[in-house]
């Protein structure tokens, strides 16, 4: 037979039709795609926000507010810890929300976009310009008047939004444009972590901190010995939360310090995994029997395990716990964090709210500081020869990603939960992160969008 009627004969032979996928997968297949986008947990947010507010308006507000007043405790009956739920919430589910940027912040440092002084220099400069000079806006507003503490509220970047945005316009703006946003985000989670920790921590239990600190250097010393168990670093990050929450300073600065003691080494390198893999799958072929499953054949259960150990074993535990933690996070606590906080009463005078030195402060931060920070220290980090811009990208993206960037919402948020002890003065900084995340948003989606085609001439580059 020729070649071409082998071919014929090949191409009109009825092909095999696989299996039609279970049911449960079916079923379930639009919402793990749905959760797989980057843009289905600024969705997520966006709606549980919503939810937040209309709950809080509605004929069932109190209900919503003695619902997060409710004490819950844990523990046994000889020690346990009694907080309001909303304290649950802000102080331990967001804890983790911490602990998974400190694994970012510790991987970007690493082997990310902040490894090399060049490849950090553009997003750190970014960071520092979209923080620095929000904060200098906001205290200019509010020097000497009650809510000059809330300076830390519109210089935090909420990385979930912003990328989300990012994802929704597809292929019209450059890839290299989103590694950008998220180095900076997270130079800029590490920036408001910082701030957290020296500017918004009450007085210091130094017994609580120094039993806090001799932890911390367990958790140091596990990492040197080699342990790599999760529930190891879970075990002991619990204790380390507990006593940063009686020390006074945040307790979600444990996160951060928690991850930072997390092992990013893997046990074998690359050419170690693809030996003992390429083993496994050769005793894999070398165990096949006539009549047997790969259930009942202990030949194939044993290359399996030896296969999945070598992957284990590929894999740094920081890799591991990062990956496991990116759905809960996204779409579990942040969700749950903007029900708790997002619920502000608009029954109040809103003109009154919007002319607030507050609101005015936190809006030129978020509106103005940030695209204005961001875009002029990137400027001036590519010009005097520190950095280079984003591959493919132009001054118009960069400062439609800086525009992104005035989304403070999450961390905005939880910042003004810890500046503000007057309930009037969190709502209206509240309502002002809201309503100016909201404009950010829009105008940073609407000039990249604008934005096609634009490409940077050579002496922008």
């Amino acid at each position: 037979m020729s070649s071409t009627s082998h071919l014929d004969a090949v191409t009109t032979a009825p092909l095999e039709t696989s299996a039609p996928a279970p049911l449960i997968e079916r079923v379930l297949g639009p919402f793990q795609r749905f959760f797989s986008t980057n843009a289905s947990s600024g969705l997520l947010l966006l709606a549980t926000t919503a939810v937040a507010l209309v709950w809080a308006n509605s004929p069932w507000a109190e209900a919503y507010h003695h619902l997060w007043d409710t004490p819950f405790s844990v523990g046994t009956p000889t020690f346990s810890l009694a907080l309001p739920l909303h304290a649950w919430v802000n102080d331990g589910l967001m804890a983790i929300f911490f602990f998974l940027v400190g694994l970012e912040i510790k991987r970007e440092v690493l082997i990310g976009e902040l490894s090399t002084r060049r490849s950090a220099a553009l997003p750190v400069a970014a960071a520092l310009g979209g923080m620095l000079v929000p904060a200098l806006l906001f205290a200019s507003v509010n020097a000497g008047r009650p809510g000059a503490a809330g300076w830390g509220v519109p210089m935090a970047t909420d990385i979930a939004f912003a990328l989300g945005i990012l994802a929704l316009l597809g292929n019209r703006v450059p890839s290299s444009l989103r590694v950008f946003l998220a180095a900076l985000a997270i130079a800029d989670d590490l920036g408001a972590v910082l701030v957290i920790a020296f500017f918004y921590t009450s007085a210091i239990d130094w017994s609580a901190l120094g039993a806090a600190g001799v932890v911390l250097l367990v958790l140091i010393g596990l990492n040197r010995a080699g342990a790599r168990r999760p529930a190891t670093y879970a075990l002991l990050g619990a204790v380390l939360w507990l006593f940063m929450l009686k020390s006074g300073i945040h307790a979600t600065i444990a996160g951060v310090l928690l991850a930072l003691t997390v092992p990013a080494r893997t046990r074998i390198s690359e050419d170690e995994f693809l030996a003992s893999a390429e083993a496994s799958l050769a005793d894999f072929r070398a165990s096949d029997e006539e009549g047997t499953t790969v259930l009942t054949n202990q030949g194939h259960q044993d290359a399996l395990q030896s296969l999945e150990s070598a992957a284990d074993a590929a894999q740094s535990p920081l890799q591991q716990m990062e990956h496991a933690l990116h759905g809960v996070v996204a779409f579990f606590i942040m969700p749950i964090f903007a029900l708790a906080n997002a619920g502000v009463s608009l029954g109040t005078d809103l003109g009154a709210a919007a002319t607030d030195p507050i609101a005015i402060g936190v809006a030129l931060g978020l509106l103005l500081g940030k695209p204005i920070g961001i875009t002029l220290a990137s400027f001036l980090a590519v010009r005097g020869g520190a950095a280079d811009l984003p591959s493919g990208a132009s001054w118009g993206h960069v400062h439609g990603a800086a525009w992104l960037g005035g989304i403070g919402f999450t961390m905005s948020l939880f910042i003004a939960g810890l500046a503000f002890k007057s309930a009037e003065q969190l709502d209206i900084a509240k309502l002002a992160v809201l309503g100016a995340s909201t404009l950010a948003g829009v105008v940073g989606y609407t000039l990249l969008r604008l934005g096609v085609g634009v490409r940077p001439t050579q002496a922008e580059r």
